[in-house]
């Protein structure tokens, strides 16, 4: 049997370098998530509110670029992005451990660092986006985001079970080193993709805000990638609650080390792993469209277990539920990712991702501020309540649309494709399925 076929779009050369810089870009990212809210708790000692309005500026440049960051990503060409945009994180994030062996560290510069570092981000996600379906081909798409998701369920593991110790032996500060190397090295192995893009083709007059109109009303306009955004930004915005609360429940409540920590966080990204290898089977036994609402549905009310322990065993069935959780929202953005892009024209590409991202995303510094404020006025153990009340409702506007669209006669869509199956090669504007 030929290698390509037996191994699937890992026998393709340039898949093959995309999977490894998105793993040692994931890498580096996985520790910052651990090792920047530990430089501000455990080597700053910031207090609950500074914890959480270190979230928000993480995830500012979403609000800040994120539409621009569409139109202009389809103006070049996504390959160049990608590296640039990894170079440029790596450069900044060496910036901490630097002024820390300065005595210069302070909270405000973790804002601008993480403020930086978060628009850089918003660039090199689009660009992602954007650039998976000119490598390796529309019909290829759920393999392709489900072996990157799987890549990124095992840094999910190897990222905190590095950084928990590398905090413990050397400090936050200094692991964050490792965080900069990895993005250096994804930026090189982008580098060395061979295919090269056709420069997009400017329209007769190019303008931005003309642009950004054309994304947003394309995405706003197609009941299924709005569907998706709505459940996105009331997902993220919850799970950023959660997630700000979460590692000062862990130190503070549990108890925990920064090793302890990140075999917790470890656990979630076992969980994500089994997502990603069980992605691709369960969107077609299930239904790449119903599985979207569905997994949402089964797992994140298991988040509620990590609140409801306690110092002892009882923490082992907070560490399974956020498993469960990584399980269930890795099969989920592989089916809705999928979805979105082959439901999307090429030249809209980087437009809907950056509009995605916009709307789901944008309300996430607010989940930051909230869930500090939630954590100084209630506490840590309530935010986690709230944040994991919140993941679960989330699936009620994918249901909606999901629902509607394989009841509605009207659009002249067979029911089957609202509800299910293969990935439609051209879309409804009333359902988003095959007419």
């Amino acid at each position: 049997m030929p290698t390509p076929h037996r191994l699937g779009l890992l026998g393709n050369p340039d898949f093959r370098r995309l999977f490894a810089a998105t793993a040692l870009g994931q890498l580096g990212d996985r520790i910052i998530f651990l090792t920047l809210p530990l430089v501000a708790i455990a080597t700053l000692h910031a207090d609950e509110f500074q914890v959480g309005l270190l979230t928000a500026t993480t995830t500012a440049g979403s609000l800040l670029v994120g539409l621009p960051a569409g139109a202009w990503v389809d103006r070049m060409r996504k390959r160049t992005v990608l590296i640039g945009s990894d170079l440029l994180r790596a450069a900044a994030l060496l910036t901490i451990p630097l002024a820390w062996w300065a005595d210069l560290l302070s909270v405000r510069l973790l804002y601008a660092v993480a403020l930086l570092h978060g628009v850089l981000t918003v660039f090199f996600d689009v660009a992602h986006v954007s650039y998976l379906p000119h490598l390796v081909g529309r019909d290829k798409l759920v393999e392709g985001n489900a072996k990157l998701s799987a890549i990124r369920s095992v840094t999910s593991i190897g990222g905190p079970a590095v950084a928990g110790p590398l905090v413990g032996l050397v400090g936050a500060p200094a692991t964050l080193l490792a965080s900069s190397a990895g993005m250096t090295m994804s930026g090189l192995f982008a580098a060395t993709i061979r295919r090269r893009e056709e420069m997009p083709e400017p329209g007769p007059s190019p303008r931005l805000g003309r642009e950004i109109k054309e994304g947003l009303h394309f995405v706003l306009r197609h009941p299924a990638l709005r569907a998706i955004m709505i459940s996105d930004a009331l997902f993220n915005l919850s799970l950023v609650m959660y997630q700000t609360m979460l590692l000062v429940f862990l130190e503070r409540t549990m108890g925990l080390e920064p090793f302890g920590i990140g075999l917790v966080l470890s656990g979630m990204g076992c969980g994500a792993l089994l997502g990603a290898l069980t992605a691709t089977t369960l969107a077609k036994r299930i239904g790449q469209r119903p599985v979207i609402w569905l997994t949402t549905l089964a797992t994140c009310p298991l988040a509620l277990l990590m609140p409801l322990a306690r110092p002892g065993w009882t923490l082992y069935g907070g560490a399974v539920g956020l498993a469960a959780l990584s399980l269930g929202g890795v099969v989920r953005v592989v089916a809705q990712s999928s979805l979105q892009q082959s439901l999307t024209p090429d030249r809209l590409l980087g437009r809907m991702a950056a509009t995605a991202r916009f709307v789901s995303s944008g309300g996430v510094p607010l989940g930051g501020l909230m869930g500090g404020a939630s954590g100084a006025a209630f506490g840590a153990t309530a935010t986690l309540w709230i944040g994991a009340a919140g993941m679960t409702l989330s699936a009620v506007p994918a249901f909606l649309w999901w629902h509607a669209a394989r009841n509605r006669p009207s659009c002249g869509c067979s029911r089957r494709s609202g509800s299910g199956g293969g990935t439609p090669s051209v879309s409804c504007p009333a359902c988003g399925g095959r007419p």
